[in-house]
């Protein structure tokens, strides 16, 4: 067999141009398969570690989708504030377990700032690596990336910038101070400085008060930026959210719903470019058929002396059948490498954005699939060389000048 393998890869390389052409064929069309794979995957499972536990998120009246997408990913801006009395109504509401309000406007280096309460914690099941949860205003909690991006420490004292992309107004006058970091968790958490409620009503207010009758203003009109909420009985979820929406600037959505229709809207895009990776792996099948099929007919006389030799009829036919294989299996081992890269450069480029975490160490349930894909391929481009290799004239072959 090892000598079948080796007179199989020489002849695989007997033509090296051919070989190379059909090998970059094959390693793109694999790797578009895996890159896909490895990021949506990594999306949707990333999608609901985050939404899970959330059962609605609250806010101004704007996008459903912009709510979870600014609530529960923070990867987009909130469509408003809303009254600190719908916190209040909320938590009231005897079908209602818990609220965690949630307050936006500040970052840090590009790592988003949010006033919430510890209950985004239990939540989400985060654990502290080191120090303490906050239990005052202006203490802060890292979570795992942004502590290590923004080389924030604990007993470190920072200041946050306006806005949520960095790069704004500087609030200096009111810094914070890292009690606690966060021990990697996988989720949203990972990406995000938390505080109390407070102090990012306190950063705000000191911004913008003139006096004490300024401050006491701005005190009786606080807001918070949206809430997250879990149903006390599942019968919350056909009322809660018709209640919400009849409230003066609230709108409610759906975590599951509008994951699912986002999901759906990403699905096209990914359909398409799916058919454009099996496009490229059709073509690539082909162009290893016609180049096998021109291979046997050029080596007939090869074959035909290999027979005369002794070699059974179904070796010459393995021979040709381990030139496809290897030829495929070369290209499926540079697709998964190339796959795997273009993971990491697409998680490195989400991370510069402080987005969606991606990373190329994913193993993705749909590798053993396409590596069955890659052997199918192999044997579909072989089948006509293999019928011809089958009905050699041997004889004639052999007598030819």
């Amino acid at each position: 067999m090892t000598r079948l393998v080796a007179l199989a890869w020489r002849w695989l390389w007997s033509q090296p141009m051919v070989a190379a052409l059909n090998l970059v064929m094959l390693a793109l069309g694999f790797g578009a398969m895996v890159l896909l794979a490895l990021v949506s995957e990594q999306v949707e499972e990333q999608a609901r570690r985050d939404l899970s536990g959330i059962d609605l998120v609250v806010g101004a009246k704007g996008s459903p989708l912009q709510l979870i997408l600014a609530g529960v990913f923070h990867v987009d801006v909130p469509p408003g504030n809303i009254p600190l009395a719908a916190r209040d109504a909320l938590a009231a509401h005897p079908m209602v377990a818990e609220v965690i309000p949630l307050s936006l406007g500040d970052s840090h280096r590009g790592f988003r700032i949010v006033g919430t309460g510890t209950g985004l914690l239990g939540l989400y099941g985060a654990r502290l690596a080191s120090g303490r949860p906050w239990r005052a205003p202006m203490e802060a909690v890292a979570g795992a990336d942004a502590a290590l991006s923004a080389g924030l420490r604990l007993d470190q004292a920072f200041a946050g910038s306006h806005g949520l992309g960095g790069g704004g107004e500087i609030h200096d006058e009111t810094p914070y101070r890292v009690v606690g970091l966060l021990a990697p968790c996988g989720c949203v958490l990972d990406r995000l400085i938390l505080t109390a409620t407070e102090s990012v009503w306190a950063v705000h207010e000191h911004a913008t008060a003139i006096d004490d009758e300024d401050r006491r203003a701005l005190a009786a009109e606080r807001e918070l930026t949206m809430l997250l909420v879990r149903y006390r009985t599942p019968l919350a979820a056909a009322v809660l959210p018709r209640w919400v929406q009849d409230q003066p600037g609230l709108q409610a959505a759906v975590p599951a719903l509008e994951s699912a229709r986002l999901f759906r809207l990403l699905g096209v895009g990914l359909d398409v470019l799916r058919a454009l990776a099996a496009l490229l792996l059709g073509v690539a099948a082909l162009s290893v058929f016609v180049a096998l099929t021109h291979a046997v007919r050029e080596r007939e006389p090869d074959l035909a002396m290999l027979r005369m030799l002794g070699a059974s009829p179904a070796r010459v036919a393995a021979v040709v059948t381990l030139e496809a294989l290897l030829l495929s299996l070369a290209g499926l081992v540079l697709g998964l490498a190339l796959g795997h890269g273009l993971a990491a450069l697409v998680g490195s480029l989400l991370h510069a954005e402080r987005s969606l975490v991606v990373t190329g160490w994913w193993w993705s349930t749909q590798h053993p699939r396409i590596a069955g894909l890659a052997i199918l391929l192999a044997l579909a481009a072989v089948a006509w060389p293999l019928w011809r290799v089958r009905r050699l004239p041997v004889a004639t072959l052999l007598q030819a000048p």
